[in-house]
């Protein structure tokens, strides 16, 4: 099974940007597209319809959604506690396929990558029955991952004095606990460098992320930061991220 998986963060509900998003997406002609910030159902809604994607979830106090063209057999939002945002599951039809759609705290400072460190233990801990079979994580985590660059120079002045004000430095906790827990950084598993997904007007920052089970890490066959059409720099602050898995479910049976 071949799946074209794509990340988006749409920015504030993506009202009045439905047209560019929409070409981004036919353009770019994912099976899925999981969303963030996709607090506005009639958007994701619209979106679906407008790029002839049969199902879709969305509810207005949830961040995440999803639109699809391949049969969705279950979707559900599950919200630990502690979190900010509830995390949705889609389990794809015919399939031993989960999904899970995250979106972390934002703001940079030591305080905010506590509470996204323990947002992504909550979400471990309550997928935790997934842990041997094919599962993927993806979303925008609002954060770094350990050793790559933040110049702070290039981050608006309110930004810089949080991180000022927090010690002068970023910890980088949140994607630590998700490598430690056995998961593969998927774009860092095919490249060394770059990623970089915000803002669109000045891209320095990967902050969306695809993770999978390090066992399953040679099913990730491509994984892209989408910068074209050239509406993608009207849609939203992010750049979308797309990953295509060849996934052989007799495997994933075996390995069950």
């Amino acid at each position: 099974m071949t799946l074209r998986l794509l990340s988006y963060n749409i920015r504030f509900g993506g009202r009045g940007r439905e047209a560019a998003l929409a070409q981004v997406i036919r353009t770019v002609e994912p099976d899925i597209v999981l969303f963030q910030e996709a607090t506005d159902p009639k958007v994701i809604e619209g979106l679906a319809e407008a790029t002839e994607m049969p199902h879709w979830g969305a509810q207005r106090a949830s961040s995440t959604g999803f639109i699809s063209r391949r049969t969705v057999a279950s979707h559900q939002w599950h919200h630990p506690r502690g979190s900010k945002h509830s995390f949705l599951e889609v389990h794809l039809e015919r399939s031993n396929i989960h999904l899970f759609d995250l979106h972390l705290s934002s703001q940079f400072s030591k305080w905010s990558e506590r509470q996204r460190a323990r947002e992504i233990r909550a979400l471990l801990e309550a997928i935790k029955d997934h842990k041997e079979g094919f599962h993927v994580l993806v979303g925008d985590f609002n954060t770094l991952a350990p050793g790559e660059l933040l110049e702070v120079w290039r981050m608006p002045t309110w930004i810089q004095a949080l991180i000022w004000i927090s010690g002068r430095e970023i910890q980088r906790e949140t994607i630590q606990v998700v490598l430690d827990a056995g998961y593969t950084d998927g774009y860092r598993h095919l490249h060394p460098q770059g990623g970089f997904t915000f803002p669109v007007w000045n891209p320095h920052l990967r902050l969306d992320y695809l993770f999978l089970p390090a066992a399953f890490a040679d099913c990730l066959k491509e994984c892209q930061v989408i910068q074209e059409p050239e509406a993608v720099r009207l849609a939203s602050d992010h750049y979308p991220l797309l990953a295509l898995l060849d996934v052989k479910i007799e495997e994933l049976e075996k390995a069950l």
